[in-house]
Order: C-alpha cells, then sequence, then structure tokens
C-alpha cells in the first residue's frame, strides 16, 4: 500500500463507521485463515470454511476499495 493510501485508510479508520466495520471484519477472516492454514489437515468443513472465508475477504476488499474511492474522487 501506498503512503497516499496508507493515510486514507487511516483517515476512513476515523472517519466512516462502515468502512472501519469491513477492515475489522477482514482482519477476523485473515486471522482465521492462518488458524486453518497453520493445520496439518482440513476435514471436508474446514476445506468449505475456508473457500467461504476467501470469497467474503474478496468481496470485503472490493467494497473497501470502493469507499476509497469514493473518498479519492472528493474535491481537495
Amino acid at each position: 500500500m501506498s503512503e497516499r493510501d496508507e493515510k486514507l485508510h487511516l483517515r476512513l479508520m476515523h472517519e466512516d463507521a462502515e468502512y472501519k466495520r469491513l477492515c475489522e471484519k477482514h482482519r477476523s477472516f485473515e486471522e482465521r485463515l492462518k488458524e486453518l492454514q497453520e493445520k496439518c489437515f482440513l476435514n471436508e468443513d474446514e476445506k468449505i470454511e475456508e473457500k467461504n472465508i476467501k470469497k467474503q475477504k474478496l468481496m470485503l476488499k472490493d467494497k473497501m476499495e470502493s469507499i476509497r474511492d469514493r473518498y479519492r474522487k472528493e474535491p481537495a
């Protein structure tokens, strides 16, 4: 992430409740994925969970990027 994007991210974490909620959810998915990836073997339910988490993370990332784009387009 560029310095400009990092500043925007920090600004949005303080000013935009929806963006903050999405980031927190994304982080919780990251943590769960890490737990799953540390296992030597995943059962079928865990494999499905891993796949679903990855899809949900992508959707969250797209929503967060949409919010960042909206803020980038605001007049300075």
